[in-house]
């Protein structure tokens, strides 16, 4: 099946002008795919964005984009899996910024590997990126985004947080765990932080437009596949998840904290 002539994807999903005029943000996996579409929405919404990766050459091109674009943008760079690391990039980032106002968690990584075969390498690798490093970004960040401007974070998180996808029988087990995690850390911190006014949610891609897993869901024949779970036949874009997190990181989501916002197509209603 090909994608409904009618539910095609935008050209470009139009960016809200000013709507974060003089905010700082931060995103992590700013170097590609979805990080780096919420990146460049944010910087043409007004932000000043510092783009952090653990490439600085995707994380540059990223920069040079948004810079190409009119925007104020910088590069950091980290592993989000080391403590001292990310707590260096991220004060570097408050430190050039100015302060902090929004932070994205959208670092994220996966292996196609099924419970009989994943690693306890791979266990630990895709545990420590998906969820640990949300815990240790948010942790370098929030002092400052306590005393930043309508501060709020948003974590990027799957519809796998909730429910398993599987076409082959095999589960990404690995995976599913730690945006579970991610999930309940988004509520968590929600929780947590509500008492210094800071807003923290969640957005949760469904089949997006990238080569996260080392396919693309737009290719006809993986399309075929997952299209009868879509109510809106098409796969999603990066851009299509960027005005989600851009929305949530705005006044006009003031009143919103501890959810998980699906941007899936429909998915999950069958």
């Amino acid at each position: 099946m090909s994608p409904h002539p009618d539910q095609a994807a935008p050209a470009a999903v139009r960016a809200i002008r000013d709507r974060h005029a003089g905010r700082r943000a931060l995103v992590t996996g700013a170097g590609s795919g979805i990080g780096r579409a919420i990146a460049r929405r944010l910087a043409a919404e007004g932000a000043s964005v510092a783009c952090l990766d653990v490439d600085r050459r995707a994380a540059g091109e990223t920069a040079a984009a948004i810079e190409a674009a009119g925007g104020t943008p910088l590069v950091v760079v980290a592993d989000v899996r080391r403590g001292v690391e990310v707590r260096a990039a991220v004060g570097q980032a408050i430190a050039d910024l100015g302060g902090l106002d929004l932070l994205v968690n959208a670092a994220g990584i996966v292996t196609m590997s099924g419970f009989d075969d994943v690693t306890e390498d791979e266990w630990d690798r895709v545990v420590d990126v998906n969820m640990k490093g949300y815990f240790l970004v948010a942790k370098a960040a929030v002092e400052a985004l306590a005393v930043g401007n309508n501060p709020a974070m948003v974590n990027i998180t799957t519809i796998e947080a909730e429910v398993i996808v599987s076409t082959t029988g095999r589960c990404q087990v690995h995976y599913n765990a730690s945006k579970g995690g991610a999930l309940m850390l988004t509520k968590a911190l929600a929780a947590e932080l509500a008492r210094r006014g800071i807003r923290v949610n969640a957005v949760a891609p469904g089949a997006t437009n990238t080569l996260f897993t080392g396919t693309s869901f737009a290719d006809p024949d993986v399309f075929a596949v997952i299209s009868d779970r879509l109510l809106i036949k098409r796969v999603g874009e990066p851009e299509d998840m960027a005005a989600a997190v851009s929305f949530l990181l705005s006044e006009d989501a003031s009143y919103i904290t501890g959810i998980q916002l699906p941007v899936d197509g429909g998915w999950l209603v069958r």
